[in-house]
């Protein structure tokens, strides 16, 4: 299966009302809204690239519940991300690379002040508050000097000599996105929320919550605030094991370690009720098959007891959250090409909240049950959307509003037709250029996903909008591979 795009030798000319690659530095990302816990107001991550560094940043913002007062927390050319409010809602933490790299930031709500909370050498990993708000856990790189071949000459002063010799031993030694790897391992670490050092709360050679890999980012703290649990194998040969994790809990106060599932498969993504009575998480158990759809799982607070809650739903599960009653999670899931956004009772059948988040799309709830969460249309690249159970979500920020009422995007369908291997119904999406006229005969572009374990969907997509801007009728589709639609159509 060809895995890249088609490379165009030659293009029609741009239709000057659609978009263009120039729009690149236009156009506005929305992520990871972040609703406060009285459910009145909403920070997210807006992106942007700068045509003057040909680079990526972005800053956050901040608008009532209600899509009013919507301005700027930051600004400038920085990478500012991963805002979480505080338990009590008078403060936010974020990460940002504006001094020394990445580190995190407390900004005190009522005077806007904020203070760099660390001084880290390697970037900070999926900082949570603590229940009672008094510190913050995070994981991070604690590098480990590279073996070498032999000690080499000094170098003179002044030289330019070529790079020593790399020495790779571990079997994940790089990855996309990151490049090489650095080594040395991911360690929990704790911070007091009102400044200080960091401890570190893990010890051996184990990767405690990599940010890249198979196992979610995800730190949950006990509903006491004393202890944190995190998914992480811990095993001697975890590098043989590629899909392999359980929950593992580490007491804040001497890092004590406490295994809470054991089973042959993944554990990840840990949530605690906010009664601390139970687990959610998300795993399976493993069939040894090349695709195999995360389930949503809830146990004892201890781990005891597991109970599979999304056995009827042949579904990829993430991004569990509790509601605040401890009655129900919240799930994100993809179904049949869409990004819908869910709900399970400890005892019930499964709510469908919303069919309109991006791919993989983060969302939050606050204590009353209002959900923040991305929108996102073929003919809309990401919106700010407000929700709640029984209430679809409502776009209330509109931050490429400026760029597409001077553009005309293609317009896209959706289809579905038989294989003409075993008459198996296949999901695909066709765009058409901009005044497309059906009288004329245009060029086709057929875009492939790789994976094969991905799929398209009902969402926006600037690349594809570019090419039928430039003329092309473009078609996508999810064959038998695709994920959304059940564990035997992606192992087909």
């Amino acid at each position: 299966m060809r895995l890249f795009p088609l490379i165009l030798l030659s293009l029609p000319a741009f239709c000057a009302s659609g978009l263009s690659p120039a729009d690149v530095f236009e156009l506005k990302t929305v992520t990871d809204p972040q609703i406060s816990p009285d459910g009145k107001r909403v920070v997210y991550v807006r992106g942007f690239a700068d045509i003057h560094t040909d680079t990526r940043y972005s800053n956050l913002w901040i608008l009532n519940a209600d899509g009013s007062d919507h301005r700027p927390l930051t600004s400038g050319n920085f990478s500012d991300a991963s805002p979480r409010w505080s338990p009590d809602g008078a403060r936010l933490f974020y990460t940002s690379n504006r001094e020394n790299g990445s580190q995190i930031y407390v900004r005190w709500m009522d005077t806007g002040v904020a203070t760099r909370m660390t001084n880290l050498t390697e970037p900070p990993v999926a900082p949570a508050w603590s229940p009672d708000g008094k510190s913050i856990a995070f994981s991070a790189l604690v590098a480990s000097t590279p073996r070498k071949l032999a000690n080499l000459p000094q170098a003179p002063t002044g030289a330019k000599w070529a790079d020593p010799a790399k020495i790779i031993d571990r079997i994940v030694y790089r990855f996309d996105g990151v490049g090489y790897l650095k080594p040395g391992y991911f360690q929990l670490f704790v911070i007091p929320s009102d400044g200080g050092t960091p401890r570190q709360i893990s010890s051996g050679d184990f990767q405690h919550n990599q940010s890249f890999g198979l196992s979610a980012a995800r730190i949950a703290w006990t509903a006491d605030s004393k202890s944190v649990i995190i998914s992480a194998n811990r095993s001697a040969d975890a590098e043989l094991q590629g899909v392999e994790s359980d929950l593992w809990e580490f007491s804040v106060a001497d890092g004590l370690a406490k295994q809470l599932t054991k089973r042959i498969g993944p554990d990840a993504s840990p949530a605690v009720s906010p009664n601390g009575r139970f687990i959610a998480y998300t795993g399976f158990d493993d069939r040894m098959m090349g695709n195999q759809s995360r389930k949503l799982y809830i146990a004892g607070r201890d781990g005891s007891s597991p109970r599979l809650i999304s056995g009827v739903l042949d579904r990829e599960i993430s991004n569990p959250v509790w509601g605040a009653d401890s009655a129900g999670v919240y799930f994100s899931y993809g179904d049949q090409g869409n990004n819908k956004l869910g709900y399970y009772p400890a005892d019930g059948p499964m709510q469908t909240i919303s069919s309109n988040m991006p791919m993989g799309g983060n969302f939050s709830v606050s204590r009353d049950g209002t959900i923040a969460a991305v929108y996102t249309r073929p003919d809309v690249p990401g919106d700010v959307a407000i929700g709640a159970r029984g209430m679809a979500l409502k776009p209330i920020t509109r931050v490429n509003e400026a760029l597409l009422s001077q553009r005309e995007l293609g317009v896209v369908e959706e289809i579905r037709y038989e294989s003409s291997k075993d008459k198996r119904k296949i999901n695909g999406w066709i765009i058409k250029p901009p005044g497309f006229d059906s009288s004329k005969k245009y060029p086709l572009i057929l875009e492939i996903h790789g994976g094969p374990f991905s799929y398209y969907g009902d969402r926006f997509d600037l690349e594809k909008q570019m090419f039928a801007n430039a003329g092309y009728v473009v078609l996508y589709t999810n064959p038998r591979g695709s994920t959304s639609y059940g564990d035997d159509f992606a192992n087909l």
